[in-house]
């Protein structure tokens, strides 16, 4: 599955990388503990978390994600777009909750991270 079809799917909005929207995702990961991230989640998959701070971005590079998905309709911070923009990190916003999002998203990847 690409990553536009996440969006159209889950009716996000995209506020960065809108031109990175054909990366095929395989998966998905939720916390909003960083660490976690950083130890558990998978190459080409998607974030869901509400943080909105630019670390989030440095996450996203070094485990090579597909994107974030920031729930509740949060906005992130402009430095955290900016950076996004720079590193070329697709930040996707969702206006559902975390939950909410997840099981929306769950079922677009049998046997998903």
């Amino acid at each position: 599955m690409k990553l536009k079809d996440v969006v159209e799917r889950l009716h996000l909005s995209v506020l960065t990388g809108q031109d990175r929207l054909d990366q095929v995702v395989t998966g998905g990961y939720a916390s909003d503990l960083l660490s976690d991230v950083i130890a558990n989640s998978r190459p080409n998959s998607v974030w869901v978390t509400m943080h909105i701070h630019e670390n989030i971005v440095a996450v996203a590079v070094l485990k090579d994600l597909a994107g974030i998905i920031i729930v509740q309709g949060r906005q992130p911070a402009p430095e955290t777009l900016q950076k996004a923009a720079k590193e070329k990190v697709v930040i996707m916003v969702s206006d559902l909750p975390a939950f909410e999002t997840i099981g929306k998203l769950s079922p677009l990847f049998e046997g998903g991270t």
